[in-house]
């Protein structure tokens, strides 16, 4: 069976960029795991003390809602404050020779300085920290010898989301409606219902060359040579 890994900062990333091409992996036989890296505590919501909770809550009925898995978190890795780091490539190997994708999505590590969405500073950390776990982390026994129980994993391709210069779209138009059903399963977030998410993935759809009334989600596609 084909595996893929989804990695991103926080609860929701996953489903803002991706959850629509995410179900078509699923209907098409793909075992579909998600790694967040903070716990959303940055996050709206209330009440404050049980944030944390309530976000991997929303995250994990996220991921049924299209079909993935299993949700995995890291834990001691601040929302607002992630850094590229060596504990953090080490923390995303191991995911990666647990569950052994041979498909890996995450965030673009190159940031678009639009000052909004793709310019999230944990965005571009975890996708950079994502890269490095790709090559050399999980493929090399000898980076990470706290790994050494778990055999060394080669990613046979990583797909990056909020890419600023994108070279697949996926047309998401007829699995839009369970993309909106993670979207919307982050009650305690903003900007998750039904007419913004629709003209954001036209438009998107629209910039990709996609026929007018369809949706899509945009991604730059590595594949090991």
């Amino acid at each position: 069976m084909t595996r893929a890994l989804a990695v991103f900062a926080h609860p929701d990333d996953v489903d803002f960029n991706a959850a629509g091409t995410v179900a078509q992996w699923v209907d098409s036989g793909m075992e579909v795991s998600y790694l967040v890296v903070t716990r959303g505590e940055a996050g709206d919501g209330e009440p404050r003390e049980r944030i944390q909770e309530l976000r991997m809550a929303e995250q994990r009925a996220a991921a049924e809602a299209v079909g993935a898995r299993k949700v995995y978190f890291l834990s001691g890795y601040a929302d607002g404050r992630v850094e590229v780091s060596l504990d953090l490539r080490r923390d995303i190997a191991r995911v990666i020779r647990q569950v052994r994708p041979h498909r890996l999505l995450t965030s673009s590590p190159t940031r678009t300085w639009g000052l909004r969405d793709a310019d999230h500073p944990d965005h571009a950390a975890v996708g950079q920290a994502a890269s490095c776990a790709v090559y050399p982390d999980a493929m090399n026994r000898y980076v990470h010898p706290d790994l050494a129980d778990l055999a060394p994993w080669q990613v046979s391709e990583v797909w990056f989301s909020e890419s600023p210069a994108p070279d697949l779209y996926v047309d998401i138009t007829d699995t839009f409606d369970r993309k909106l059903a993670a979207l919307t399963a982050h009650k305690t977030q903003p900007g998750t219902g039904e007419v913004e998410n629709r003209e954001r993935f036209a438009a998107i759809a629209a910039r990709g060359g996609l026929p007018a009334g369809r949706l899509a989600e945009a991604f730059t596609v590595i594949k090991r040579r």
